[in-house]
């Protein structure tokens, strides 16, 4: 029996040693040193009672036991990380208005950019909030410690460096559809960062084994964490091309062996192709450019969902545009962190509910414009206010000379019309003359009980002699009831809600009409209404009014052409050529002009179009023309007095026979996009409101999504399985407890930060104890434990998160380019602050040393810093022509990379175990 237990304990060890928990053998021998091991009460939990005298089958039940209980503890961590994630969503989406130079226009123009810079965000609130579990690990052991260095700590920040440059990106490499390739876009701030998170692991080992060898003082301690706003800087400055950042070629470049390339990758390569007018967005201001690009995203996306569905409502059009802009467009870290354990937290898709939220917006946007369009249509109705009102209806005629007779027309309406009223008409000259133009007019019109309209006939007079337009007037006065007693007053209220007495019959506005006369006498003078128009490029077809006026008498011809000024045919317009035939009296035309409409955000371009000399075509026909060329061909002493008095109205051009048009962007399409830039920087996290919410929240039983089911099973609710209940109960606990946090939409989510990361602190004491207390039931040493399993435990979540984004971002900066400087925060803050204060408490001691063993860290050090080197250099060479970005591409060269990464995880976990537990000796 007692055989059987030996080998089942060297079993157990191997077995260890194979999962990652490193052992020491010699022959047949198993030799597990307690050096390193942890059997002492944690901070919150006490060591169970025991331990020294411990069988093979309690190490095994508790082990296990404390197992389950870290994952659990994990999982609540994730649950709290999810609050945290989105306080820092909603911290770093605060906006503000900035004055900038346009260098397009020189003009000044404010525009909203976020608060934030986005380099600064992923280094400082997100890296944080991706790495607060170690941090905080670090910082709570030294506490538990009495200020002792331990190796759980630092382990678990070196371990979860590892697992996030290797593992993670290894597998962001192959998840990566076949072909496809994903590209860090912002190069110049992973170089900075890269360079900053191997550095990082250089430092630990030069302030223990160089300046002060296994000793850490205060300003050691300090540096290290003056190095996390050293990392934060050097990265913005990269990322705003400041001091020599700008001197830079924009394309690639090998100079002193460094590769060098500008931001100004594949997306804004194909962006430019669409927006020629405007200059290389690296010229601009950096708030600038950041704006201009996000605009431009959303005029791509209108413009293509406007060509899908031509009659969609620009409510509608917005919504998609948001939507799709939103959806596709690259996410922030923090976004994709707290997606990977929203599911835990009782929470919708995030992108389901920004969807739902925007839809919510435009319904309620549609139910203002109906309201507001259903007031003015109330304002816009004529009130009957009891008055009677007489009045001409149209107030304007325009007649021809030889028209003969016509008839005016002169209505009443509204009050009572069962009255009999009388009403004088008269006209009146204007440039027109009763003398000789038109016969005066005087009477008296009478309308009976029932009569809403009477008519007025007018004469107008025609001669042979050529002479302007001309008009004149007709006028109605003296309104009165036909038995001649006084009109009856009633109550009127105005528009201030004042009362005032008014008669019950007036006359109304128009009570003048002006008749126009045209002279028919001459062939006519053509041209455009105006000398210059300015249409907007979403009119479709413009209608461009040719008239003619000083006559209307033949058959004329006038040709017409458009010419490119700025606007150029084919590209921003139509090009139109063609003639105009005017009929004899014939007084208007209209030349069609189709306008492109590109949709643009700005556009100010001019073109032209011209008429060409009037033709007057005779068809032998009295009055309908006279053919000029056989008078042309007369000579001038020949011409009759009838003849020269013909050339006299011969038909010309006016002044305006050459438009100007001037080609301006859609107000509505400009509106639209100013809008919707206005809710761009909005979290893409819907956060809570209140306390009421979140606790609704965490009952609610969330349905796994299923990505394959496509829009097939779209606007169907999926119900949740039976796994989704048990997740729900076994994780109900924790939301509960979280649900305490304060809710995001509480001070731009400030408090949920602060108290968030308390519970998360909190939660990583008692993970730290538990993780302690496992190591030693199973006799394994902190160093390993945390390497193997905390550092697992902790980057899990990451690892889905840079998974999502690997696959739904265009590039690779939130899986990729965020690891090298989370890697680098873990250190600088996690250790600088850890350090700094135990090296302040020794300071103060009888001691006065804060010792940290050395250890094996120089060896660990080389070996991380070995296959980090490595690493980057093979994310650098996947940039060339043959693949084409760091993640993805042909299946078999991903599956390599990807297997290479995976190796370098799995060799440096097993040769630091190997060397913990003494099975090598590398000689350091």
């Amino acid at each position: 029996m007692a055989a059987h237990l030996r080998h089942a304990a060297i079993f157990f060890a191997l077995l260890a040693c194979a999962t990652q928990v490193s052992c020491s053998a010699e022959g047949d021998e198993v030799d597990i040193s307690s050096e390193g091991i942890n059997c002492e009460d944690g901070l919150i939990v006490p060591l169970w009672p025991g331990t020294d005298d411990m069988s093979l089958g309690d190490r095994f039940g508790r082990g296990l036991l404390y197992s389950v209980l870290m994952i659990y503890l994990f999982i609540g961590v994730a649950i709290a990380s999810d609050k945290f994630m989105e306080s820092i969503e909603m911290i770093t989406a605060q906006e503000k208005e900035v004055s900038v130079k346009d260098p397009r226009t020189g003009k000044t123009q404010v525009i909203i950019v976020k608060v934030w810079n986005e380099t600064v965000a992923n280094l400082t609130l997100m890296a944080l909030g991706s790495s607060a579990p170690e941090i905080m690990l670090s910082v709570i052991e030294i506490w538990a410690k009495g200020f002792h260095a331990g190796d759980l700590g630092p382990g678990t920040i070196v371990g979860s460096a590892a697992f996030n440059l290797f593992m993670i990106i290894g597998l962001c490499q192959y998840v990566i559809p076949d072909d496809e390739v994903r590209k860090i876009k912002h190069l110049r701030v992973f170089f900075i960062t890269a360079t900053w998170s191997v550095f990082a692991y250089v430092w630990l080992y030069m302030i223990l084994g160089l300046f002060s060898y296994g000793v850490v003082e205060i300003w050691e301690g300090v540096l290290t964490f003056l190095f996390f706003p050293a990392t934060v800087y050097t990265a913005f400055v990269a990322d705003r091309r400041m001091f020599f950042y700008k001197y830079f070629d924009k394309k690639y470049r090998a100079k002193n062996g460094v590769i060098v390339q500008s931001e100004k990758g594949d997306i804004e390569n194909r962006a430019t192709e669409k927006f020629r007018e405007f200059e290389d967005l690296d010229d601009m201001d950096p708030a600038l450019a950041e704006f201009e690009r996000n605009r431009r995203e959303y005029i791509n996306a209108m413009k293509r969902i406007r060509l899908e569905n031509p009659n969609i409502s620009l409510i509608d059009l917005e919504t998609k545009a948001r939507e799709e802009v939103m959806a596709k467009g690259p996410k922030s870290r923090a976004y994709y962190r707290a997606q990977a354990t929203r599911k835990l937290a009782g929470k919708e898709d995030a992108m389901k509910a920004m969807s739902k939220t925007i839809q919510a917006e435009a319904e309620a946007e549609k139910a203002a414009m109906e309201a507001s369009a259903a007031a003015e249509l109330g304002l816009n109705e004529k009130k009957d206010d009891g008055i009677t009102r007489v009045m001409f209806d149209p107030p304007h005629y325009t007649v021809m000379e030889s028209v003969g007779t016509f008839e005016v027309t002169i209505v009443r309406e509204g009050g009572d019309l069962n009255s009999t009223i009388q009403v004088d008409y008269k006209t009146e000259d204007g440039s027109a003359s009763s003398d000789g133009d038109y016969i005066e007019a005087i009477g008296t019109l009478t309308f009976g009980p029932g009569e809403t309209q009477k008519m007025v006939t007018l004469e107008v007079l025609d001669d042979d002699v050529f002479e302007e337009d001309e008009h004149f007037y007709i006028r109605i006065s003296n309104l009165r009831r036909k038995d001649g007693k006084d009109f009856s007053e009633i109550d009127v209220v105005d528009n201030n809600g004042k009362k005032t007495k008014q008669p019950s019959v007036q006359l109304g506005t128009p009570h003048m009409a002006t008749i126009m006369i045209l002279d028919d006498d001459h062939g006519g003078i053509f041209g455009f209404e105006d000398s210059e128009a300015e249409i907007v490029e979403s009119v479709g077809i413009y209608e461009l009014k040719v008239q003619r006026i000083s006559g209307a008498r033949g058959k004329v011809a006038v040709s017409y052409s458009s010419e490119d000024g700025t606007a150029k045919a084919g590209t921003h317009y139509e090009a139109v050529e063609g003639e105009l035939l005017f009929e004899n009296e014939e007084t208007e035309k209209i030349i069609e002009l189709p306008v492109l409409d590109e949709e643009s955000y700005e556009k100010s371009l001019i073109m032209y179009v011209n008429l060409g000399e009037p033709r007057q075509i005779a068809e032998g026909k009295e009055g309908e023309g006279i053919d000029y060329s056989v008078l042309d061909a007369k000579d001038p002493e020949a011409l009759t007095e009838e003849e020269k008095i013909a050339l006299l109205g011969r038909p010309c051009l006016g002044t305006n026979g050459k438009v100007q048009i001037r080609i301006k962007e859609s107000k509505e399409f400009k509106n639209s996009v100013d809008k919707m830039m206005q809710k761009a920087n909005a979290s893409m996290m819907v956060g809570s409101s209140s306390w009421l919410e979140q606790f609704t929240e965490a009952f609610n039983v969330q349905a796994e999504d299923d990505d394959e089911e496509g829009e097939e099973g779209e606007g169907e609710e999926k119900m949740p399985s039976c796994g989704d209940y048990i997740m729900h109960f076994l994780t109900l606990p924790w939301k509960i407890i979280f649900a305490l946090i304060p809710p995001t939409g509480l001070m731009d989510g400030y408090p949920t930060f602060i108290i968030s990361i308390l519970f998360i602190g909190l939660n990583t004491a008692v993970i730290g104890d538990v993780a302690g207390h496992l190591g030693c039931y199973i006799h394994l040493k902190d160093s390993v434990n945390a390497i193997a399993f905390v550092a697992l435990g902790t980057s899990v979540p990451d690892t889905f998160a840079s998974k999502t984004a690997a696959i739904e971002d265009e590039t690779a900066d939130a899986s990729v380019g965020n690891v090298t400087g989370s890697n680098a925060v873990n250190v600088f803050l996690g250790i600088g602050i850890a350090w700094t204060m135990a090296a302040i408490y020794w300071e103060f001691q009888p001691e006065g040393q804060f010792v940290v063993p050395v250890g094996s860290l120089g060896f660990s050090v080389t070996v991380f810093c070995i296959e980090a080197l490595l690493a980057i250099a093979i994310l650098m060479a996947r940039r060339s022509p043959m693949v084409g970005g760091e993640l993805g591409g042909p299946k078999s060269i991903k599956t390599i990379n990807s297997g290479i990464f995976v190796f370098f995880w799995v060799f440096y976990v097993l040769i630091s175990a190997l060397e913990a537990y003494k099975v090598i000796d590398p000689g350091f």
